[in-house]
């Protein structure tokens, strides 16, 4: 089993930069798929980015101002989110899957382990 703990977010103004962390705790992390997730305020958890077997993935809405790293000696995975929007405020969860494929790995779903989530605020 994995435990994901949290850190980072904060308040931030639009154009803005941000570094979520995740830390795990267990063994075989590498073994995982890890991604971020996040949810806003009357919406549904949605996808953000995830990384398996060295390929990064993300959504359309935040590819090319987020970017989402690992470092299995570290056991730690990051999400790395420049160029804020307002829109991009939601608390921000990290997850871990031994699961999932291609087609599942933007599926919430799928993944078994999450962190407790931290709150992104993008405001001016």
């Amino acid at each position: 089993q994995l435990q994901l703990v949290q850190s980072g977010g904060g308040l931030v103004q639009p154009g803005g930069s941000l570094r979520l962390s995740c830390a795990a705790s267990g063994p075989t992390f590498s073994n995982y798929a890890m991604a971020w997730f996040r949810q806003a305020p009357g919406k549904e958890r949605e996808f953000v980015a995830a990384i398996r077997m060295g390929n990064t993935f993300y959504s359309d809405s935040v590819k090319g101002r987020f970017t989402i790293s690992r470092d299995s000696a570290k056991k730690s995975v990051w999400l790395q989110m420049n160029s804020l929007k307002p829109e991009d405020t939601a608390v921000y969860y990290c997850s871990a899957s031994s699961r999932v494929i291609l087609s599942t790995l933007r599926n919430s779903g799928y993944y078994d382990y999450w962190g407790q989530g931290t709150q992104v605020t993008v405001s001016s």
